[in-house]
């Protein structure tokens, strides 16, 4: 491991894109099949890892959406929640975000509250052993319609004190943020913060529509903004937050390769970028392995990773307080190590 990447693997970080179904790793994915009697359309690990070759975001969703099957249990996303927070912790990740997507799961006749309680479970199970702080946000299924996200969010209520944030996810492309501006609206009403995936896959319009319809308070992904200089500069002056995730943008075919990801551009041009694993069983790498390899490209220097680390906390839903307390602490890591 180089200095650079001893440095930033202890850098204190926070995560702001990461969808906990994501997380789940082949090797749970055929233990939790085999616990609760589903099967999968893999013989073995290794015929899933085969299948991890996507050529776009829908081949990605089409395997991630058979794995999210073997998950029925409230202990099940317990324990999908605490391999994940074990990571963070390896990870010097002290505060972490969390997409979770109901839909995928009520539809197969799980109760919200069934996920809802494992993973707030995963969560104080976090606080306590690792000191791990966590939100959790609900995130709305864009391939589907705004009267079924109208009944997740009525179907959350009973949690919404328990849940900081909606978002939206899912097939991007034919599905604009305007489609959900209404249940946003409803949402933000509850006193909900909102995020939203745009400008992945979509383009630059959708960011557009994420920022005037939705009234985003962060930015999910947002690649495809550096193609409109108006509105780059706009998220400028704004500070809006982009969690960008480059070993999931090199994986679903974004960029061709880790040296053409624009990171170091957006930091240029003066957006508050963040660094974060998406869905990292699928996508190769939890939140070190995404900043080790953008490490490598050797086009970010020392500052640029504490800047990085930085604006994690920056675009956190925290309170001040602890937002201060966490940079407070970036500011002595750097200190004690020169």
């Amino acid at each position: 491991m180089t200095d650079l990447a001893t440095f930033v693997a202890g850098l204190p970080k926070a995560e702001l894109h990461l969808h906990i179904e994501g997380s789940l790793e082949p090797e749970q994915m055929f233990a939790f099949a085999q616990r609760n009697g589903v099967t999968i359309p893999y013989p073995d690990v290794d015929a899933v890892r085969a299948a991890y070759a996507f050529g776009n975001l829908q081949d990605f969703l089409d395997i991630y959406y058979a794995g999210a099957d073997v998950l029925r249990t409230e202990a099940d996303f317990r324990e999908l929640a605490g391999a994940y927070f074990a990571r963070c912790a390896a990870d010097h990740v002290v505060h972490t975000e969390i997409f979770f997507d109901p839909q995928t799961h009520t539809a197969r006749g799980i109760p919200i509250g069934t996920v809802i309680a494992g993973l707030l479970a995963g969560m104080a199970d976090a606080e306590a052993e690792h000191g791990i702080s966590s939100r959790l946000i609900l995130c709305f299924l864009r391939h589907l319609d705004e009267a079924d996200a109208f009944a997740t969010l009525d179907a959350a209520r009973p949690w919404l004190d328990r849940i900081a944030a909606v978002g939206l996810d899912s097939s991007e492309q034919g599905h604009p943020p305007s489609k959900f501006a209404r249940v946003f609206a409803a949402a933000a009403e509850l006193g909900l913060k909102r995020v939203a995936h745009a400008g992945e896959e979509g383009p630059p319009a959708y960011v557009t529509e994420a920022l005037d319809l939705l009234h985003v308070d962060r930015l999910d992904h947002g690649n495809r903004s550096l193609e409109d200089p108006l509105l780059v500069a706009r998220l400028a002056r704004t500070g809006m937050t982009l969690t960008v995730c480059p070993l999931s943008n090199l994986k679903l075919c974004v960029v061709p390769d880790i040296d053409a990801h624009p990171i170091d551009r957006m930091l240029r041009l003066g957006l508050r970028a963040t660094i974060n694993s998406d869905d990292p069983a699928y996508f190769g790498g939890y939140v070190n392995d995404n900043f080790y390899a953008v490490a490598a490209s050797g086009r970010l220097t020392r500052d640029d990773f504490v800047t990085l680390a930085r604006n994690s906390f920056l675009g956190s839903f925290l309170p001040d307080a602890d937002v201060a307390r966490h940079l407070a602490a970036i500011d002595a890591y750097v200190a004690a190590h020169p």
